[in-house]
């Protein structure tokens, strides 16, 4: 009962005099490890090779690069559905609890996973690493949302895009931590992929615990020293509140929804193909024998990339703060336009330098895209439950998730059937995604203040989130 109560809301409101810059790294802490899940392609070869123990020369029975594929794929959806479903919950409890049951699951979808490699159960890989991963990944992500912007009302951007920079930040530690522990455990099991994933579930679990006990939030008539709610770039700014259950009723939430859905599916068809991309588009053909884009600085394109997705969703979170969310938008789709229709042309004309500048530009908006969406959902609705509206619109992502992968590969398929190669196989690829963004801008333009109907009447509290 003790243990319980440790983990009440209760038990984390801060006392008078608390630091408020102590609740990033708490978040941190938590989005830096699920950051993991864009880091899962490390895993996709050694995973096809359990049988043969050879990348190059897969068994009939080894897994398909498809099946492996399924994996990341239930893990975005359950992202968005875990997300949905349970953020009235996390408003009502607390982010402790949550968070704990974040870590749990996370952590315990890779030891479920690693049984499921070590049997060769691809079934049991979904469920561990897929379901109960992907629960523990939607919990995660929303669980500092709501905290983070009643402890920063002053800047929401700022404070979001600190938390959720990590989650693009992620893959930058969870790839090489996968590297080095798989070529450690190479010898004791089939291409070390069991014991990497038990000892990066335990690791990841511990890590996650520092959030769990360090995160607080304020009281409920908590504010900062000389703060003013201000109303400065429009009139989409409200002191008002709006519940999670109104705030889907509203066309306001659904044309975020839109906003979202276009943005990360444009955005993944970057990142979806990254390392064929650059090595097909700038080949020895393109750029003469031996000047060709290799494997090797192919996947320095895709750090990089992963570099600029998590700086993206700090800089451009921070700059709506000043501009506003809905002009910030519009110049992530104003611009991403004009850069996805570029794109083919650069590759054409063999332009290797400004193809990898407007690619990182493009991969900085995607990220910032998610950094901002929760400010922008908190102007619109209120902090009341931002976190379990945040959590709904999230089944936007899962739903770009499956979207995004299905048009490239249909498009790039479609493209190499009549014979194109090259830079020309993804021309259409990136005109589809230019379009998918002229959609979200029309709906970034359609968003306007929230009708009063729809706004809580008297005074909301916390913990009436749950019912």
């Amino acid at each position: 009962m003790a243990a319980t109560s440790l983990l009440d809301r209760s038990r984390t409101v801060a006392g008078p005099g608390f630091n408020r810059w102590l609740i990033p790294p708490a978040a941190l802490a938590i989005h830096l490890a699920i950051g993991q899940a864009y880091a899962f392609s490390v895993f996709n070869k050694p995973l096809g090779a359990l049988i043969s123990g050879d990348v190059a020369k897969p068994a009939p029975d080894d897994w398909t690069p498809g099946q492996i594929g399924w994996t990341f794929s239930i893990a975005i959806v359950l992202l968005g559905l875990s997300a949905a479903i349970f953020g009235k919950w996390l408003e009502r409890v607390g982010p402790r609890k949550a968070m704990l049951a974040s870590a749990l699951c996370f952590g315990g979808g890779f030891l479920i996973g690693s049984l499921g490699v070590h049997l060769h159960n691809i079934w049991l890989l979904y469920f561990g690493y897929g379901v109960v991963g992907g629960i523990g990944l939607g919990i995660g992500y929303i669980s500092p949302v709501s905290t983070l912007i009643k402890w920063f009302p002053d800047r929401k951007g700022v404070a979001t895009g600190m938390a959720i920079m990590g989650f693009g930040g992620g893959a930058m530690i969870g790839s090489p931590l996968a590297n080095n522990l798989m070529n450690h455990f190479k010898d004791s099991a089939p291409m070390g992929v069991a014991p990497t994933f038990i000892v990066m579930g335990i690791l990841y679990l511990i890590f996650m615990q520092f959030g769990v006990w360090s995160i607080r939030v304020p009281a409920d008539d908590w504010k900062p020293a000389g703060y003013v709610p201000s109303t400065e770039h429009n009139d989409l700014i409200t002191t008002q509140n709006v519940s999670a259950d109104n705030a889907i009723k509203t066309p306001q939430f659904w044309l975020l929804w839109v906003v979202l859905l276009t943005n990360v599916t444009a955005g993944i068809g970057v990142l979806e193909t990254a390392s064929p991309l650059i090595q097909e588009t700038f080949s020895d053909g393109a750029l003469g024998a031996g000047k060709g884009v290799t494997a090797a600085a192919a996947a320095g394109f895709v750090g990089l990339l992963s570099l600029f997705n998590l700086l993206g969703r700090f800089f451009w979170s921070s700059a709506s703060d000043k501009m506003g969310r809905k002009t910030t938008y519009a110049i992530y789709f104003g611009l991403g336009i004009l850069l996805y229709a570029l794109i083919p042309k650069l590759g054409h004309n063999a332009q290797l330098i400004l193809f990898v500048v407007v690619a990182c530009v493009i991969i900085s908006m995607y990220g910032g895209g998610f950094a901002t969406i929760p400010a922008y959902l908190s102007d619109l609705f209120g902090k009341y439950q931002v976190g379990a509206i945040h959590g709904r619109l999230l089944t936007a992502w899962s739903t770009a998730g499956v979207l995004g992968p299905l048009i490239v590969h249909s498009l790039h398929e479609s493209a190499q059937a009549k014979g194109l190669s090259g830079a020309a196989a993804y021309q259409n690829v990136f005109y589809t995604m230019a379009g998918l963004l002229v959609l979200g801008l029309l709906a970034n333009f359609a968003v306007t203040a929230v009708k009063d109907q729809y706004f809580e009447k008297g005074p909301v509290t916390p913990e009436a989130g749950g019912h």
